[in-house]
């Protein structure tokens, strides 16, 4: 039964989602299948969804007297109440999603319950038609074409194609995880990217990640003080450059939230390297009545009612589970246990937890970090401590007068330490590594290798910028698997690539393939380089490649540069200092002086010739 929320319910819903994405489209009416309770769903998009986006599911389908209703605002059959607000148990419940999808597209339903005949009824910019006899099966179909089509304001707004097709394609994939016990068949411009039989979460995570992945992962099923936490989480050799590959999902409902994200985080704090991330696919759930889901008006978030409880639950399972303690078999699901020893139950409720877990979390603001001392099994309180952001410092007068002045003296500085090369006279070489110059009343020691460095460097640099890299073909092709995210991120930059000297294409559904590279950075760590480049996915998109090879260049030009030791014929010392073109202040590329300068005042101050 479809009902028509009144006012007094409907103002104790937060604000609902503007359709702004084609990926809301898509979420929201997936959601409405699985709250339909559909066993088998078809998700089809052409023009990353703007073109087109259908769902179809085998679901309890939409009476042909409320169809109509179906189009209405706060029309829906999940809540009668305000007090239902606080047991939401379905994926959807403001009853707004149809009518706002309606409004800005040409929409058409068609459904069938199991009694009846299939119905449809179409919406073009929210104007309805008429109810007609159609032919399907049981279930809905809701196809929404041409997104946006009467508010080009909106829709010149939208990512490219590309883009939007790798948004909506990761949400599916967390859709996919969500609910194993669905089958989904996902297809872009009419090809399959997803399929998934229904057959549980390895097989899921296998249809998105690829059957290796399990190998890298612990399955996880623990229940403690009335919370339980199931799962896989990464080895702690396993770990990925962006934190797209992390999945949570509270009573069936895919969330971001800080109090688990600090919690698995600091749990693996110890195994980590820099700027890696976890992969865990995590699944909380507690009783409705202490998780608040109206929180965010996308449904983004969720609020629990004590987030002490929350966090030092999942971070003593998957800290135990990492560090292999005595309670980590305990927490491993039941195809990873030893066979004889069984799992104790944990009968403490959630109230009793909070009375022995009686720690306190402050508002997570900034990076977290916990002591990797308190651990479950101690009775020392956990607490998050945080680094709040330093104040922003005041706006200075004339900054830009200040800006210039400061430039003014860095070109002064530049100025000072380059002199003319004829003016150098060669007075040999100390330890094989250190050139000696006289000029007049000063000495200058030239570090051989860091001086070569530095020119092979900015040779590289000059030849990437003026596009005259010359590529050199691999004896193997390096295949690069991706997720969605990653996959539109990095299709995108497949010109810049090619330009930069790397010979990219796509290859496969979600694959890249280099088969060339810059001639000069042959022997390169291509998983380390690709891994830099991902990382920087999340905080910058519009990265230039260019930068990120800065640091192959480097070290590109210190494997071919002189070596400290090598002694240095009289021809090969001029060449050096030729190219140096008497520049005294050059860095080498990892930040080291080239030269050093010293007056003939400061050695005799050395031998008390002077005081």
């Amino acid at each position: 039964m479809i009902h028509i929320l009144t006012a007094d319910v409907y103002n104790k819903i937060a604000a609902g989602e503007v359709v702004d994405r084609p990926y809301s489209v898509v979420k929201e009416l997936v959601e409405n299948a699985l709250d339909a309770g559909a066993t088998e769903i078809t998700v089809e998009i052409e023009a990353g969804g703007k073109k087109l986006v259908r769902v179809t599911d085998n679901g309890c389908g939409i009476a042909r007297g409320e169809l109509q209703k179906a189009y209405l605002p706060h029309a829906t059959s999940k809540l009668s109440r305000a007090e239902d607000l606080f047991g939401v148990r379905t994926l959807g419940f403001r009853g707004e999603a149809l009518a706002s999808i309606a409004s800005v597209s040409r929409m058409r339903i068609v459904s069938k319950t199991a009694d009846a005949e299939a119905y449809s009824l179409a919406s073009e910019g929210g104007a309805l038609g008429e109810v007609e006899p159609a032919a399907g099966g049981n279930g809905t179909q809701v196809s929404v074409e041409d997104l946006f089509f009467n508010t080009p304001a909106r829709l010149k707004f939208l990512k490219s194609d590309g883009q939007e097709e790798g948004d909506v394609t990761n949400m599916i994939a967390r859709i996919l995880l969500s609910r194993p016990e669905v089958a989904f068949t996902y297809l872009v411009n009419g090809k399959v990217r997803y399929r998934s039989f229904g057959d549980g979460l390895p097989a899921a995570m296998a249809a998105v990640y690829g059957a290796g992945i399990l190998g890298n992962c612990y399955a996880i099923d623990a229940e403690k003080h009335g919370v339980r936490v199931s799962g896989f989480i990464g080895d702690r050799n396993f770990s990925k450059p962006n934190r797209t590959y992390q999945s949570l999902f509270v009573n069936g409902r895919y969330v971001v939230n800080q109090t688990v994200g600090a919690a698995v985080s600091n749990a693996y704090a110890s195994y980590l390297m820099k700027r890696q991330y976890p992969f865990y696919v995590l699944f909380l759930e507690l009783p409705p009545e202490i998780v608040d889901v109206n929180v965010h008006p996308n449904k983004a978030d969720v609020r629990f009612a004590d987030n002490q409880v929350i966090y030092g639950t999942v971070y003593s399972v998957v800290s135990s589970v990492l560090d292999g303690n005595s309670r980590a078999l305990e927490y491993l699901a039941k195809d990873e246990r030893a066979e004889e020893a069984p799992a104790p139950k944990e009968e403490m409720s959630f109230e009793e937890a909070k009375k022995e877990l009686h720690f306190d979390i402050p508002p997570v603001v900034g990076k977290v970090s916990v002591p990797r001392r308190f651990t479950d099994e101690e009775k020392e309180p956990l607490v998050l401590r945080v680094n709040a952001p330093a104040p922003m410092p005041a706006p200075q007068e004339d900054a830009f007068e200040e800006n210039r002045r400061f430039l003014l003296e860095q070109e002064r500085a530049r100025s000072q330490q380059r002199v003319d090369p004829a003016s150098l006279e060669y007075k040999g070489e100390l330890f094989r590594t250190y050139l000696i110059y006289e000029r007049g009343e000063e000495a200058y020691l030239v570090d051989q290798h860091a001086a070569h460095e530095r020119i092979l460097y900015d040779r590289l640099r000059a030849a990437c910028d003026a596009r005259s890299v010359v590529s050199q073909p691999m004896l193997l092709p390096y295949v690069l698997d991706l997720n969605a995210q990653e996959y539109a991120f990095l299709s995108e930059k497949l010109p810049l690539l090619r330009e930069l000297g790397f010979e990219a294409e796509e290859f496969g559904g979600r694959s890249v393939k280099i088969s060339a590279l810059p001639a000069d950075l042959v022997g390169m760590d291509m998983e380390a380089f690709f891994s830099e480049v991902l990382a920087s996915m999340e905080s910058l998109r519009a990265v230039r490649l260019a930068d990120i090879l800065k640091d192959k260049f480097a070290s590109a030009a210190c494997k071919a540069a002189v070596k400290g030791g090598e002694r240095l014929t009289e021809e090969e010392v001029r060449e050096l200092l030729r190219r140096m073109d008497g520049d005294m202040g050059l860095k080498c590329p990892h930040g080291r002086p080239v030269a050093v300068r010293v007056k003939r005042s400061e050695l005799e101050k050395l031998f008390k010739r002077i005081v």
